[in-house]
């Protein structure tokens, strides 16, 4: 019992400092089978916060919440849980009894329950699925099989359909009878009488709409919708675009689900994680902590790298000449190569948004904006170590070299920071794989010739430096 009470201490530092009194009251609650007070305090919580109570409760405890609520009132908790490695779905159902797992996923809302079942073994898939009303698993498994990161694989089943004759009391009888199982009810969406979605009432309009009107009189013919095979970042574009709570999917005119705002919010969440592991070369959300593992993952990547590096290797190895008859240039290689690598990558990170965001519609007009933020920035540094090399030396013609070269690079890298992303957008090919390690070893080695050709070309003309 001692061990059970340091991991119900646990619970409470684990919660947010504003409902830790009351995850303390729940806590007590449970240990001291107080079922009612227990139920009445954990209603008043947010259901966010229901949702990280229990799954931070030991085993123990969370066996009595089971048994205190019903498949029903853990289905409200369920939905407000996310869905990732850390969360556990299958060890948390297994926690429950079979037949009060399925009547709980049947419970949830349809595309958090597939999010959940997505992530079982499938022997314990087929076991829940069995379990359920037939229509309700039917329908399941035709969210299952939609591809990931597409619209189908996102979209819920819980919305609110009605036929386009329907007056307006009949319609708002309608919405009152089916809100007790929509996921939403912000938007009505209006069907004929073949199926087919023709419409989209918001609720505001049909509480304001005259009740001798039909809900084709009122309702909005300007359609925006998705198919089901619509990658989900198009689909978060669309959403953020238009300011949706939810935009429905369709497939001939048939419709075939909607896809809520807080789903987006994930899938933005989920795309900006991704687009940064690219960007950084590692999986940032690997939740692997054994350090071997970690490192084989990484490794690829930078043993890529070594092998892009070797070229910098090389080019300064053809220099060696330069360098014996200038030994003072070496100084100067990692200030250039640094300087221009970091232009790179903040010209890479502004590419890559604008085309995650469809912000950019004329490749041309970027590539010019950027050719001449790279002027300024190149002249500027370029000027600053002029000055800086010119006083530090007491050498005009080394600062010069110096400085025109970091000009240059600057310039070369911001173009190819730019330029790049938009070659592989332009072949199909994720732009953020031209993450911030290459463009900044390609960085390297455009900056290493760009230098010791100017160097070289101040020796010939002036016959030292």
């Amino acid at each position: 019992m001692a061990n059970e009470n340091n991991n119900a201490e646990e619970v409470v530092e684990d919660l947010r400092d504003e409902i830790s009194e009351q995850a303390q009251a729940l806590v007590n609650d449970l240990e001291h089978g107080d079922k009612e007070a227990f139920l009445d305090g954990f209603a008043d919580l947010h259901g966010y916060d229901r949702g990280q109570f229990y799954l931070n409760l030991p085993s123990q405890l969370r066996q009595q919440v089971i048994d205190w609520l019903t498949p029903s009132e853990m289905a409200e908790v369920f939905d407000e849980m996310p869905v990732d490695d850390d969360t556990k779905p299958d060890e948390l159902l297994k926690e429950m009894s079979p037949q009060y797992a399925a009547e709980m996923l049947d419970q949830m809302y349809t595309d958090n329950s597939v999010d959940m079942l997505e992530e079982l073994s499938g022997h314990d898939l087929r076991m829940y699925l069995s379990l359920m009303p037939e229509q309700d698993a039917k329908s399941i498994r035709e969210l299952l099989n939609y591809d990931d990161e597409t619209a189908g694989s996102l979209m819920s089943h819980d919305y609110i359909a009605i036929s386009e004759n329907d007056t307006i009391p009949e319609a708002m009888q309608a919405v009152k009878v089916a809100a007790k199982e929509a996921e939403q009810i912000t938007y009505i969406y209006v069907l004929n009488a073949d199926e087919k979605l023709v419409g989209v009432v918001s609720l505001r309009s049909l509480m304001l709409a005259d009740d001798s009107l039909e809900l084709k009189d009122i309702m909005d013919t300007n359609l925006i919708a998705v198919g089901p095979d619509e990658d989900q970042e198009e689909v978060a574009h669309i959403m953020a675009d238009y300011n949706f709570s939810s935009l429905p999917v369709v497939e001939n005119d048939k419709l075939l689900g909607i896809i809520m705002v807080d789903d987006i919010v994930d899938v933005i969440g989920d795309e900006a994680t991704e687009d940064y592991s690219r960007l950084a070369g590692v999986d940032v959300e690997s939740g692997d902590d054994n350090p071997l593992k970690a490192a084989f993952k990484r490794l690829p990547w930078l043993i890529g790298l070594i092998f892009l590096g070797m070229g910098t290797a090389s080019v300064i190895d053809g220099f060696n000449g330069l360098v014996a008859t200038a030994p003072i240039l070496a100084v100067f290689i990692s200030l250039i190569t640094g300087t221009a690598g970091n232009a790179g990558t903040q010209s890479l990170a502004v590419a890559v948004r604008k085309l995650a965001f469809k912000s950019t519609t004329n490749v041309w007009k970027m590539l010019l904006n950027e050719i001449l933020i790279g002027c300024v920035i190149g002249i500027v540094a370029g000027l600053t170590i002029f000055t800086v090399v010119t006083v530090w030396k007491h050498n005009v013609l080394l600062g010069l070299a110096v400085g025109l070269a970091m000009g240059i690079a600057i310039l070369v890298a911001n173009v190819a920071g730019a330029f790049i992303p938009l070659i592989m957008d332009a072949i199909h090919v994720d732009p953020a794989v031209a993450s911030g390690p290459f463009i900044s070893t390609l960085s390297d080695l455009t900056s290493v010739l760009i230098y010791f050709n100017i160097a070289g070309l101040f020796i010939h003309l002036f016959g030292a430096i």
